[in-house]
């Protein structure tokens, strides 16, 4: 065995400075950078040590190679949506004639000043007490309004050219909607109407505690999140500025649906995971794994839409719409409305694989990208089924009402499924959950081949120098270390 002969070192030791450790120390010194085993950690004050300081934490940075390959493919994309803002920026939606019917209606504020109670027979046109059956809906509903209490509520408009002005309004004691005195109201005007009918409630108004729990909501954020809880609250905020003054307008003067919503989507992806996140290449691959879910949601969803012949006219709000501005795609609304409904999600999943895959390589630095692929989508794995869990009962939260109605009905899963109504939320809900589960394995494999590619600084300084030296003090000072362990 040669592993005790040490006449080698003492002539690489002036090199090391005054202060240096003797011994074992020059191995540290003269280690690769690549090398974290052994005693590595106690490479005192040489330049490699320092270097390999920085190839810990959250935010490790990578190689100028590797980040001129990412800024090849996202430099253009960035380019082209700042292209497609500039080329579709709508200036605002385009004017139409009020038809007073639904969302369609001007509204102004108000506060219920007064409430009297009095009989219902004096106030209802008939005056004439029901004999029909009072177990039905429609018997209960008139014998109430016979012989029930009403009230007369008396409004003040608060806002608007009529502001001071006031009007009575009748509430039947069976309504859903119940005023007392000092309530906000939303009223609607409808200025054709006889002077004593132009008013009327259509809403409360529920202003303050909604802006109580957005200020809650935006307090806890910034508590929990800090500076990143901040920043997401920034990015909220240009994510609902492009979405009412970019996308809506937008789709509103004719753009082709889809594409408003690719494009605004991008920019929406692009600022808040930047913004969140930072300028970063672990960023950069969340915006790639997202970008390629979105297209292949996009690819989905324009195929199953058109061959479900689903035309995104549904109910009463979209007729309206499609009324309104007859130029409008509607089954390219509905599609737009699935990218963009699947967008927040996969900004979650995405970030979530690629820090997992970056955590992974920093905690095991030697671990290959098949690996670090087969460890992220484990991770993955629990991941894809609490989000298609999630999105499956989101659907069905929002349509619960329908949902009852064909309970009530009593029809078959067939026949409910077959409905236009029903079947644009099938196809919306299983369309973005494909474009989410293929966001896991797309994600953790960008993530996986970026990071094993990477050739840190820290490594490339570390292999320089010790091509200055001759190339034989990294190999005895690894074999020092394996001799000491």
């Amino acid at each position: 065995m040669t592993t005790t002969q040490h006449p080698p070192y003492p002539p690489h030791e002036p090199r090391r400075g005054p202060g240096a450790p003797s011994g074992d120390g020059s191995a540290h010194d003269h280690a690769p950078g690549g090398e974290h085993s052994g005693s590595g950690g106690h490479g005192g004050s040489g330049g490699h040590g320092h270097a390999h300081g920085h190839g810990h934490g959250p935010a490790a940075p990578v190689s100028r190679h590797l980040r001129k390959v990412i800024a090849a493919v996202l430099i253009p994309f960035a380019a082209a949506v700042l292209v497609g803002l500039a080329v579709l920026w709508p200036g605002g939606a385009p004017p139409h004639e009020r038809t007073g019917v639904g969302f369609d209606r001007q509204t102004q504020e108000a506060t219920v000043t007064k409430v009297d109670r009095l009989s219902c027979q004096s106030v209802n046109a008939s005056g004439s007490v029901p004999t029909g059956d009072t177990s039905t809906a429609e018997g209960s509903s008139a014998a109430q309004q016979a012989n029930g209490d009403c009230k007369r509520a008396t409004i003040r408009v608060d806002t608007g050219g009529d502001k001071g002005r006031t009007f009575q309004e009748i509430v039947q004691p069976d309504q859903t909607r119940q005023l007392h005195e000092g309530q906000k109201v939303v009223v609607a005007y409808e200025p054709s109407a006889p002077r004593d009918l132009q008013y009327s409630v259509t809403d409360i108004d529920r202003g303050f505690p909604m802006a109580l729990l957005a200020g809650i909501f935006a307090l806890a954020v910034v508590v929990v999140g800090r500076l990143r809880g901040l920043m997401a609250l920034v990015s909220l905020a240009i994510s609902f500025v492009l979405l009412n003054f970019f996308i809506l307008p937008a789709i509103l003067q004719g753009s082709n649906p889809l594409l408003v919503a690719v494009i605004g989507s991008s920019a929406i992806m692009l600022i808040a995971l930047y913004l969140c996140h930072g300028l970063s290449a672990r960023t950069s691959v969340a915006v790639l794994g997202t970008l390629v879910s979105l297209l292949l949601i996009g690819v989905l969803g324009s195929l199953f839409i058109g061959w479900a012949a689903l035309t995104g006219n549904t109910d009463d709000n979209t007729g309206l719409i499609h009324g309104l501005y007859p130029s409008i795609d509607m089954s390219g609304l509905l599609l737009a409305g699935v990218i963009i409904g699947s967008l927040g999600v996969l900004d979650d999943v995405t970030v979530t694989q690629t820090s997992a895959v970056w955590e992974l390589h920093e905690a095991n630095p030697t671990m290959g990208w098949r690996g670090l692929y087969r460890a992220g989508i484990r991770i993955g794995r629990d991941h894809i089924a609490s989000v298609v869990n999630t999105l499956v009962l989101a659907y069905a939260g929002a349509a619960l009402p329908l949902l009852l109605l064909f309970s009530i009905a009593q029809s078959s899963v067939g026949a409910v499924a077959n409905s236009e109504l029903v079947a644009e939320e099938i196809v919306r809900t299983l369309v973005g959950s494909i474009g989410l589960v293929a966001s896991v394995p797309v994600t953790t494999a960008l993530a996986a081949l970026v990071v094993s590619a990477d050739r840190p600084a820290g490594r490339a300084a570390g292999q320089s120098a010790g091509a200055a030296d001759g190339g034989r003090a990294p190999a005895r000072g690894g074999r020092g270390r394996r001799r000491k362990r």
